[in-house]
Protein backbone atom coordinates (compact mmCIF):
# COMPACT_ATOMS: atom_id res chain seq x y z
CA UNK A 1 0.00 0.00 0.00
CA UNK A 2 1.52 3.37 -0.99
CA UNK A 3 1.95 6.06 1.63
CA UNK A 4 -0.75 8.73 1.41
CA UNK A 5 0.32 12.35 1.35
CA UNK A 6 -0.42 14.75 4.17
CA UNK A 7 -2.92 16.49 1.88
CA UNK A 8 -4.75 13.19 1.33
CA UNK A 9 -4.74 12.34 5.01
CA UNK A 10 -5.90 15.68 6.39
CA UNK A 11 -9.58 15.73 5.32
CA UNK A 12 -10.08 12.14 6.48
CA UNK A 13 -8.24 12.13 9.81
CA UNK A 14 -9.02 15.76 10.67
CA UNK A 15 -12.71 16.05 9.81
CA UNK A 16 -14.49 19.33 10.65
CA UNK A 17 -14.80 19.84 14.39
CA UNK A 18 -11.86 17.70 15.53
CA UNK A 19 -9.66 20.67 16.43
CA UNK A 20 -12.59 22.74 17.69
CA UNK A 21 -13.92 20.38 20.34
CA UNK A 22 -14.35 22.36 23.53
CA UNK A 23 -13.30 19.60 25.93
CA UNK A 24 -11.91 16.94 23.64
CA UNK A 25 -8.92 18.64 22.03
CA UNK A 26 -5.85 19.76 23.93
CA UNK A 27 -4.36 23.18 23.14
CA UNK A 28 -1.07 21.50 22.22
CA UNK A 29 -2.92 19.37 19.69
CA UNK A 30 -4.36 22.44 18.00
CA UNK A 31 -1.09 24.36 18.23
CA UNK A 32 1.41 21.82 16.87
CA UNK A 33 0.83 18.14 17.64
CA UNK A 34 -1.90 17.52 15.04
CA UNK A 35 0.45 18.71 12.32
CA UNK A 36 3.24 16.46 13.58
CA UNK A 37 0.91 13.49 13.92
CA UNK A 38 -0.04 13.77 10.24
CA UNK A 39 3.61 13.18 9.32
CA UNK A 40 3.66 10.07 11.51
CA UNK A 41 0.31 8.81 10.17
CA UNK A 42 1.50 8.50 6.60
CA UNK A 43 4.23 6.06 7.63
CA UNK A 44 1.89 3.95 9.80
CA UNK A 45 -1.10 3.74 7.46
CA UNK A 46 0.48 1.13 5.13
CA UNK A 47 1.45 -1.09 8.09
CA UNK A 48 -0.61 -3.58 10.08
CA UNK A 49 -0.38 -1.47 13.24
CA UNK A 50 -3.81 -1.08 14.86
CA UNK A 51 -5.19 1.94 16.72
CA UNK A 52 -5.44 -0.06 19.95
CA UNK A 53 -1.77 -1.04 19.75
CA UNK A 54 -0.90 2.63 19.45
CA UNK A 55 -3.10 3.39 22.46
CA UNK A 56 -1.24 0.80 24.54
CA UNK A 57 2.05 2.41 23.51
CA UNK A 58 0.62 5.84 24.28
CA UNK A 59 -0.27 4.73 27.81
CA UNK A 60 3.19 3.22 28.32
CA UNK A 61 4.89 6.52 27.49
CA UNK A 62 2.51 8.38 29.79
CA UNK A 63 3.22 6.06 32.72
CA UNK A 64 6.99 6.27 32.08
CA UNK A 65 6.80 9.95 33.04
CA UNK A 66 6.76 8.90 36.71
CA UNK A 67 10.12 7.06 36.79
CA UNK A 68 11.59 9.66 34.41
CA UNK A 69 10.88 12.40 36.96
CA UNK A 70 12.82 10.48 39.59
CA UNK A 71 16.04 11.31 37.73
CA UNK A 72 17.47 14.26 39.70
CA UNK A 73 17.85 17.74 38.28
CA UNK A 74 16.97 19.13 34.89
CA UNK A 75 17.60 15.84 32.97
CA UNK A 76 14.75 14.12 34.82
CA UNK A 77 12.38 17.01 34.15
CA UNK A 78 13.31 16.97 30.46
CA UNK A 79 12.70 13.20 30.30
CA UNK A 80 9.31 13.74 31.95
CA UNK A 81 8.32 16.33 29.34
CA UNK A 82 9.52 14.05 26.54
CA UNK A 83 7.50 11.09 27.86
CA UNK A 84 4.34 13.20 28.08
CA UNK A 85 4.86 14.70 24.63
CA UNK A 86 5.20 11.20 23.15
CA UNK A 87 2.00 10.28 24.97
CA UNK A 88 0.25 13.29 23.44
CA UNK A 89 1.59 12.51 19.97
CA UNK A 90 0.30 8.93 20.09
CA UNK A 91 -2.99 10.16 21.55
CA UNK A 92 -3.44 12.07 18.29
CA UNK A 93 -2.10 9.31 16.05
CA UNK A 94 -4.25 6.44 17.36
CA UNK A 95 -7.51 8.24 16.61
CA UNK A 96 -6.29 9.42 13.22
CA UNK A 97 -5.25 5.91 12.19
CA UNK A 98 -8.65 4.67 13.38
CA UNK A 99 -10.41 7.19 11.13
CA UNK A 100 -8.27 6.36 8.10
CA UNK A 101 -8.58 2.58 8.50
CA UNK A 102 -12.17 2.80 9.81
CA UNK A 103 -11.17 0.66 12.80
CA UNK A 104 -13.41 2.06 15.52
CA UNK A 105 -14.18 0.23 18.75
CA UNK A 106 -15.53 0.86 22.23
CA UNK A 107 -12.43 -0.79 23.62
CA UNK A 108 -10.36 1.89 21.89
CA UNK A 109 -12.39 4.66 23.53
CA UNK A 110 -12.09 2.93 26.89
CA UNK A 111 -8.32 2.40 26.59
CA UNK A 112 -7.85 6.02 25.57
CA UNK A 113 -9.57 7.20 28.76
CA UNK A 114 -7.54 4.78 30.88
CA UNK A 115 -4.37 6.17 29.31
CA UNK A 116 -5.42 9.73 30.13
CA UNK A 117 -6.15 8.82 33.75
CA UNK A 118 -2.85 6.99 34.20
CA UNK A 119 -0.73 9.69 32.57
CA UNK A 120 -2.08 12.54 34.68
CA UNK A 121 -1.66 10.42 37.81
CA UNK A 122 1.85 9.27 36.85
CA UNK A 123 3.12 12.81 36.32
CA UNK A 124 1.81 14.05 39.67
CA UNK A 125 2.96 11.01 41.64
CA UNK A 126 6.37 11.31 39.99
CA UNK A 127 6.40 15.02 40.88
CA UNK A 128 5.73 14.21 44.52
CA UNK A 129 8.44 11.54 44.62
CA UNK A 130 10.83 13.98 42.95
CA UNK A 131 10.09 16.57 45.66
CA UNK A 132 10.66 13.92 48.34
CA UNK A 133 14.25 13.66 47.03
CA UNK A 134 14.05 9.90 46.76
CA UNK A 135 17.61 9.47 45.49
CA UNK A 136 19.18 12.42 47.23
CA UNK A 137 21.88 12.35 49.86
CA UNK A 138 19.63 13.49 52.70
CA UNK A 139 16.53 12.14 54.45
CA UNK A 140 13.56 11.27 52.26
CA UNK A 141 10.66 13.58 53.12
CA UNK A 142 7.55 11.51 52.44
CA UNK A 143 5.24 14.49 52.99
CA UNK A 144 5.89 15.61 49.40
CA UNK A 145 5.27 12.13 48.04
CA UNK A 146 1.95 12.15 49.89
CA UNK A 147 1.00 15.57 48.49
CA UNK A 148 1.92 14.47 44.96
CA UNK A 149 -0.26 11.37 45.35
CA UNK A 150 -3.07 13.58 46.72
CA UNK A 151 -2.77 15.80 43.64
CA UNK A 152 -2.89 12.70 41.42
CA UNK A 153 -6.02 11.47 43.17
CA UNK A 154 -7.67 14.84 42.63
CA UNK A 155 -6.74 14.89 38.94
CA UNK A 156 -8.23 11.42 38.47
CA UNK A 157 -11.40 12.33 40.37
CA UNK A 158 -11.92 15.42 38.21
CA UNK A 159 -11.87 13.24 35.08
CA UNK A 160 -14.08 10.65 36.76
CA UNK A 161 -16.67 13.28 37.69
CA UNK A 162 -16.98 14.19 34.01
CA UNK A 163 -17.03 10.62 32.73
CA UNK A 164 -19.54 9.47 35.35
CA UNK A 165 -22.10 11.92 33.98
CA UNK A 166 -22.28 9.73 30.87
CA UNK A 167 -22.50 6.60 33.01
CA UNK A 168 -25.33 8.04 35.11
CA UNK A 169 -27.29 9.20 32.05
CA UNK A 170 -26.86 5.84 30.33
CA UNK A 171 -28.05 3.93 33.38
CA UNK A 172 -30.98 6.32 33.67
CA UNK A 173 -31.95 5.73 30.04
CA UNK A 174 -31.09 9.29 28.98
CA UNK A 175 -29.28 10.33 25.77
CA UNK A 176 -25.73 11.73 25.88
CA UNK A 177 -25.47 15.15 27.46
CA UNK A 178 -25.60 18.22 25.23
CA UNK A 179 -23.06 21.04 25.57
CA UNK A 180 -25.68 23.52 26.74
CA UNK A 181 -26.58 21.26 29.67
CA UNK A 182 -23.12 21.75 31.17
CA UNK A 183 -23.92 25.36 32.04
CA UNK A 184 -24.76 25.67 35.77
CA UNK A 185 -28.31 26.69 36.60
CA UNK A 186 -27.11 28.90 39.47
CA UNK A 187 -25.78 32.29 38.37
CA UNK A 188 -23.22 32.26 41.20
CA UNK A 189 -21.84 28.87 40.21
CA UNK A 190 -21.85 29.90 36.55
CA UNK A 191 -19.81 33.01 37.40
CA UNK A 192 -17.32 30.97 39.44
CA UNK A 193 -16.99 28.48 36.61
CA UNK A 194 -16.33 31.22 34.05
CA UNK A 195 -13.71 32.77 36.33
CA UNK A 196 -11.94 29.42 36.80
CA UNK A 197 -12.12 28.77 33.07
CA UNK A 198 -10.60 32.16 32.30
CA UNK A 199 -7.73 31.69 34.75
CA UNK A 200 -7.03 28.12 33.52
CA UNK A 201 -5.39 27.25 36.85
CA UNK A 202 -7.16 23.89 36.90
CA UNK A 203 -5.20 22.78 33.84
CA UNK A 204 -2.00 22.70 35.88
CA UNK A 205 -2.94 19.27 37.26
CA UNK A 206 -3.12 17.79 33.74
CA UNK A 207 -0.13 15.79 32.52
CA UNK A 208 1.06 18.11 29.75
CA UNK A 209 0.84 21.32 31.75
CA UNK A 210 2.20 19.73 34.93
CA UNK A 211 5.24 18.32 33.11
CA UNK A 212 6.08 21.74 31.66
CA UNK A 213 5.68 23.35 35.07
CA UNK A 214 7.98 20.73 36.59
CA UNK A 215 10.65 21.58 34.01
CA UNK A 216 10.43 25.31 34.77
CA UNK A 217 10.67 24.64 38.51
CA UNK A 218 13.62 22.28 37.97
CA UNK A 219 15.53 25.03 36.16
CA UNK A 220 14.85 27.50 38.99
CA UNK A 221 15.85 24.98 41.64
CA UNK A 222 19.02 24.17 39.72
CA UNK A 223 19.99 27.84 39.98
CA UNK A 224 19.12 27.89 43.69
CA UNK A 225 20.73 24.56 44.52
CA UNK A 226 17.73 23.12 46.38
CA UNK A 227 14.18 21.78 45.88
CA UNK A 228 12.27 24.73 47.32
CA UNK A 229 10.22 25.61 44.22
CA UNK A 230 9.65 21.97 43.29
CA UNK A 231 8.17 21.37 46.73
CA UNK A 232 6.16 24.57 46.56
CA UNK A 233 4.81 23.41 43.18
CA UNK A 234 3.72 20.05 44.63
CA UNK A 235 1.86 21.79 47.46
CA UNK A 236 0.17 24.22 45.06
CA UNK A 237 -0.93 21.45 42.67
CA UNK A 238 -2.29 19.39 45.56
CA UNK A 239 -4.35 22.40 46.65
CA UNK A 240 -5.57 23.09 43.13
CA UNK A 241 -6.55 19.44 42.63
CA UNK A 242 -8.57 19.31 45.85
CA UNK A 243 -10.33 22.63 45.25
CA UNK A 244 -11.05 21.79 41.62
CA UNK A 245 -12.42 18.36 42.56
CA UNK A 246 -14.96 20.01 44.84
CA UNK A 247 -15.79 22.85 42.42
CA UNK A 248 -16.23 20.45 39.50
CA UNK A 249 -18.55 18.25 41.54
CA UNK A 250 -20.65 21.27 42.49
CA UNK A 251 -20.65 22.39 38.84
CA UNK A 252 -21.95 19.02 37.66
CA UNK A 253 -24.68 18.90 40.30
CA UNK A 254 -25.68 22.53 39.65
CA UNK A 255 -25.99 22.00 35.87
CA UNK A 256 -28.62 20.15 33.84
CA UNK A 257 -26.25 17.31 32.95
CA UNK A 258 -28.01 14.93 35.34
CA UNK A 259 -31.50 16.01 34.34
Amino acid sequence: MPKPSVAELRPVVHPPGVKDRRSGEHWAGRLYMRELSLRIDRHLVPTSVTPNQLTYLMTLFGVLAAPALLVPGIPGAVLGVLAVQLYLLLDCVDGEIARWKKQFSLSGVYLDRVGAYLTDAAVLVGFGMRAADLFGDGRIDWLWAFLGTLAALGAVLIKAETDLVGVARHQGGLPPVKEAASEPRSSGVALARRAASALKFHRLVLGVEASLLILVLAVIDQLRGDLFFTRLGVAVLAGIALVQTLLHLVSVLASSRLK
